[in-house]
């Protein structure tokens, strides 16, 4: 008597484990693996306990389901393959233009180094001290008392010694009490690329970013 073969697990899984273990394979190598697995097993299988209708068909229909998810697959990757293609030219028209991403550091450009920042709720007192890497305070700016919102601020670095970008921290308080903010770096964007599907800026005086850092565009 002839020993049965029981895949276990299935012979649709099994077909699909062996093909991720070599990679990724096409939707019909994959067919034609399962459908090699399955002739082996009827050609195996014990006379006296054969196969039924049920098992085969289930199994088949396992294949078609990892054949169908496969292809769909490869079509939702080409498919996000040409959705970030079109989002690189549509996003060249944003080089020149200037953008706010959420960041401490200030770039100088043309002695003049300008940012923003957004407060969670009102504040009667918001101060901004500009300092140097290291930490040491440059110029405070006193803003006074605002709204909740976005406020643009700008400093006159035009009598900065040092080399490099500056930094900022904003203190606003209400009643004592202090009030969140963030703080938002002003760049120009110069060109724009993609990264693994994700469109990026390059900004003039920082690394690149993702489109998504963008609070603003001016």
């Amino acid at each position: 008597m002839t020993t049965a073969i029981t895949p276990s697990p299935s012979t649709a899984t099994t077909a699909a484990t062996a093909s991720k273990s070599k990679g990724t394979v096409s939707a019909q190598e994959q067919s034609d693996r399962f459908m090699k697995l399955l002739v082996a097993q009827l050609n195996n299988q014990d006379p006296m306990n054969p196969m039924d209708n049920a098992q085969m068909t289930s199994q088949i229909a396992q294949i078609n389901t990892v054949s169908g998810i496969q292809e769909l697959n490869s079509t939702m990757k080409s498919m996000a393959e040409q959705f970030a293609s079109m989002q690189v030219l549509q996003g060249a028209n944003m080089v020149g233009h200037d953008v706010l991403v959420e960041s401490n550091t200030l770039s100088v450009k043309d002695g003049v180094a300008r940012g923003a920042l957004t407060l969670d709720s009102k504040a009667d007192k918001v101060t901004i001290d500009i300092k140097t890497a290291g930490g040491q305070v440059l110029d405070t700016l006193t803003l006074g008392a605002l709204p909740a919102g976005q406020r643009d601020f700008q400093w006159d670095a035009s009598k900065y010694p040092g080399v490099g970008n500056v930094t900022f921290k904003v203190t606003a308080t209400q009643s004592g009490q202090t009030v969140r903010s963030t703080a938002l770096a002003r760049d120009t964007v110069t060109a724009v690329g993609s990264d693994n599907g994700v469109m990026t800026l390059q900004l003039a005086g920082r690394s690149p970013v993702a489109y998504s850092a963008v609070k603003s565009i001016l």
